[in-house]
């Protein structure tokens, strides 16, 4: 990090700083080194201060990186191993640590920022920076490879539908059908796997909803900022060092519902709120949306019962309301080479058991025109329903 500074010397100096509570300025780092012993030239002195400048006021060495264009995740798996996603899928970069000690520094900091404890008694933590960056992190020795951090940093400005055309995410034809989907006020929920695209297609999507709607957001950690003009934004809690003050997303659905809200969002489900949401979605809240973890649009029902069943829901109850909520399902998936794509919409149907299934409606193969399914014709008359209302 710095090659004229020995990391010894550099660890009692950022110490000594730290006691003092003093800002690192040329001089004071002049001094903290003089009474360490050390010598060292201007130059040197003004290096070490960059360096701890960024240790605690930025992300140190991963400064370069939050500030590359088009970044969205970065990853860093011990002091050697930094990877980064710029839309391509993760490669290795060649930023480094000084040691474990600096990444598990830099991990506590930010944290702590977030007003959140991150030390051997609570050795991971999940949250949200001011920036909007989303914050994991888990401490050596639970972490074999040494602390590990993986930073989600939010679209610096809202992708259009347009703009995902453009990135090959979707062609021509998956973007006016997803836009009579909004239009036609259907409710949906985009699917996929880690790193697939979800949040940002849906937030592409809720940019076409009218301005006269209001949309209520829920969210676990905020991903979500859709261009339009009349959101209201709700972010679950954790409790605090005490236990004490959670917020829990079943919470933020129940609240959401007396907001009046044209269309209710939830960001992403993946514990007992989908209970609530399908609720709600069976209440005449038309458009509701939402993303979920699933590896093709057929998983998506087994993906809600799992998670209603576990949060109390009879198996029965779920595929009911699943069936009077959920009508079509958009599949994102990632390719080997980290191209994120639309690959399928499917629709919901209720089969003769009484359980819920999706069956695709149109397949979007990489490279090759639309296919339609077998769920094509009920697609089309789901939409011509909607527009004639």
């Amino acid at each position: 990090m710095v090659a004229a500074v020995d990391h010894s010397l550099l660890d009692r100096v950022r110490t000594r700083l730290a006691q003092q509570g003093a800002e690192p300025t040329p001089n004071r780092v002049a001094e903290a080194v003089r009474s360490e012993g050390g010598l060292i030239g201007d130059a040197a002195v003004l290096e070490l201060v960059d360096a701890l400048r960024r240790e605690t006021l930025g992300a140190g060495p991963l400064d370069e990186l939050l500030s590359m264009p088009g970044v969205t995740d970065i990853l860093v798996n011990g002091p050697g191993l930094v990877f980064v996603d710029t839309g391509s899928g993760l490669r290795r970069v060649g930023v480094r640590f000084a040691d474990d000690a600096s990444v598990r520094r830099l991990a506590q900091r930010l944290a702590a920022s977030a007003g959140r404890r991150l030390d051997d008694a609570a050795p991971f933590v999940d949250v949200r920076l001011r920036d909007g960056t989303r914050l994991h992190a888990v401490l050596a020795p639970i972490a074999r490879t040494g602390t590990c951090l993986s930073l989600r940093v939010p679209a610096r400005q809202p992708f259009t539908l347009s703009d995902l055309v453009g990135r090959g995410t979707l062609d021509r034809t998956g973007a006016e059908l997803l836009g009579e989907i909004v239009r036609s006020r259907v409710a949906f929920v985009v699917s996929g796997g880690t790193g697939s695209g979800k949040t940002t297609l849906l937030a592409a999507l809720l940019g076409l909803v009218g301005g006269e709607e209001r949309l209520v957001v829920v969210e676990d950690a905020a991903e979500l900022s859709p261009d339009h003009p009349h959101v209201v934004a709700l972010e679950a809690r954790e409790p605090n060092v005490e236990g004490a003050g959670r917020v829990s997303m079943r919470d933020l659905v129940r609240q959401a519902l007396r907001m009046r809200p044209d269309r209710l969002v939830v960001g992403e489900v993946r514990g007992a709120e989908v209970v609530d949401m399908l609720a709600a979605m069976n209440t005449g809240h038309e458009g509701g949306c939402s993303t979920v973890h699933a590896n093709a649009t057929a998983d998506v029902p087994a993906r809600f019962e799992a998670l209603a069943v576990a949060a109390g829901m009879s198996r029965e109850a779920v595929h009911a309301q699943m069936a009077a909520a959920l009508e079509a399902v958009v599949h994102l998936r990632q390719d080997r080479d980290g191209q994120r794509r639309l690959a399928e919409i499917g629709v919901a149907r209720r089969g003769t058991s009484g359980l819920v299934e999706v069956v695709p409606a149109v397949g979007f193969p990489r490279g090759g025109d639309p296919v339609l399914g077998s769920g094509a014709e009920e697609l089309e008359q789901l939409l011509a329903g909607r527009a004639r209302r």
